[in-house]
């Protein structure tokens, strides 16, 4: 094993050293306020502007069958996470809330430690209300831990304050948005009362939105990714990146682990998407490697601005 990774090494240090021999050019950090959440890796949550503390790491839940998708939160919450994001547009939050009592009952979970995230769809903004009522039933696991709006679009703030309402009867614990980026948000947040406690958007080594991602920062608010692995039909090609694999190599974790391992270190909380238990407890196998600066800066340099869905 050692003689392996000593091999991975030195392949990873050739690529590193940037073509010809020459260093690569350094690239700098991402400038965050001190305003900008704090990853806890000992307990692996961060506290939110809501005050309540979130998982950093969890499961995806979209494109999966109600079977399938109760299986996957049993598996999540089986190999230790407790972070499930779901959506009305996804039309599994009934499995998500069966995985979730199930899960509770079959392992002894206590509800406070899952954190569940469901999102309402820009066709529900005209009753917002009656979107909410409709989750809270289908979850059926009592409160809603995080309701984000899934776009923007037309009635979004009056939305967003029909979540206000409901955050305020504790219906729900936290607010958040979905798809929303630097000109959307300037033009939205001055017209709400609760600042949203995260945003979640495309984020992965060919999308890394390095403006985006400390602009949210610097307010407070979570950032968290869909699509970390590049999403469908681009997944292949972001794990067999010669530089991921390298790195992958290096510290005898698979692709998927480094490009996860790398949005934390960016503050960025993940919700891979997986119907596999193995792959669902790779996900979350996160914490015994760190990735160097050189290694940090090495997946930087990926970035094609390449986003792989159209929100």
């Amino acid at each position: 094993m050692k003689s392996k990774k000593k091999l991975a090494g030195l392949a990873l240090a050739a690529l590193l050293s940037g073509c010809a021999g020459e260093p690569a050019p350094p690239v700098q950090p991402e400038t965050v306020e001190s305003t900008a959440p704090v990853f806890d890796f000992e307990a692996k949550t961060v506290m939110l502007n809501s005050g309540y503390a979130m998982p950093i790491m969890g499961l995806g839940t979209y494109s999966l069958g109600h079977d399938t998708c109760v299986n996957s939160v049993m598996a999540l919450l089986e190999s230790g996470g407790r972070l499930i994001d779901t959506a009305y547009m996804y039309h599994n939050e009934e499995a998500v809330g069966e995985g979730v009592r199930r899960g509770m009952e079959e392992y002894g979970i206590p509800r406070e430690e899952i954190f569940v995230i469901t999102k309402i769809y820009p066709s529900q903004y005209d009753d917002p209300e009656a979107a909410l009522d409709m989750a809270l039933e289908k979850l059926d696991i009592g409160y809603i831990d995080m309701v984000l709006l899934h776009h923007p679009g037309k009635g979004d703030v009056q939305a967003y304050q029909a979540m206000e309402k409901y955050a305020a009867q504790g219906k729900i614990r936290s607010l958040g948005l979905s798809n929303w980026y630097i000109e959307e948000l300037t033009e939205f947040l001055p017209q709400v009362t609760v600042m949203p406690a995260l945003v979640q958007n495309e984020i992965h080594p060919y999308y890394q939105e390095q403006d985006v991602v400390p602009f949210i920062q610097e307010k407070g608010i979570v950032m968290q990714c869909w699509y970390p692995l590049g999403g469908r039909g681009h997944t292949a090609e972001l794990l067999n990146d010669e530089t991921i694999r390298a790195i992958a190599e290096a510290h005898d974790v698979s692709s998927a682990q480094v490009i996860l391992r790398w949005d934390l270190q960016r503050g960025i909380v993940v919700i891979p998407g997986s119907s596999n238990p193995d792959h669902i407890r790779e996900n979350l196998d996160l914490f015994d490697f760190e990735l160097t600066a050189e290694e940090m800066a090495a997946i930087a340099a990926l970035d094609r601005n390449e986003k792989h869905d159209w929100y």
